[in-house]
């Protein structure tokens, strides 16, 4: 008991170069987030993003994901592709359908390391709506309200960030509530 004690208050004070002690990274469907490890390597361990990881490797992204970056990655929930059409994520899985399911999830990914606040100040310095161009080529509008950032696809869909600021080795990772569609 005492071990898993130690471990967890270590694994809470990841300890920065400098000596100063780092903020704790939440906790991401039930599995901690390590900072020193990439996307893909804190994705497996989360039980929220089964489907996600499984798209990630169907479209042959695991090697992009897990290169130095930077990345933002906005990362839909198990449940956010239950709220997609019947049918639609077992299609998009189909092997004849990789470079649609590839343009769905370079959708949610930004070449940039863009933290909470980050993304907030670029929202007001925009008058309350920022552009964000993502690798796969859609621009999403952010928005906020408090401290809730959302996010509305080309198609007017509207994700929240759920988590923010899972820092990263390679970048940060913000979950999200819907599945951010390209206009078709």
């Amino acid at each position: 008991m005492l071990h898993t004690k130690i471990l967890t208050a270590t694994a809470a004070l990841a300890v920065t170069a400098g000596g100063a002690f780092a903020a704790e990274n939440p906790m991401v469907g039930g599995a901690p987030m390590f900072a020193d490890k990439t996307i893909v390597e804190n994705a497996v361990n989360s039980a929220d993003h089964t489907t996600l990881v499984a798209a990630v490797q169907a479209a042959g992204l695991v090697e992009t994901l897990s290169g130095p970056g930077p990345f933002t990655v906005f990362a839909p929930t198990n449940a956010a592709f239950e709220n997609l059409q019947a049918g639609t994520v077992e299609n998009l899985l189909k092997p004849e359908n990789k470079d649609m399911l590839t343009k769905v999830l370079t959708c949610h990914v930004v070449a940039a390391d863009a933290m909470a606040d980050a993304i907030k100040g670029m929202v007001d310095d925009d008058g309350g709506t920022h552009p964000v161009p993502t690798v796969g080529g859609c621009t999403l509008q952010a928005t906020y309200d408090g401290d809730t950032i959302m996010l509305e696809d080309e198609r007017g869909r509207t994700a929240t960030v759920t988590i923010a600021d899972v820092d990263q080795s390679n970048g940060v990772i913000h979950v999200i509530d819907e599945v951010l569609l390209p206009a078709m």
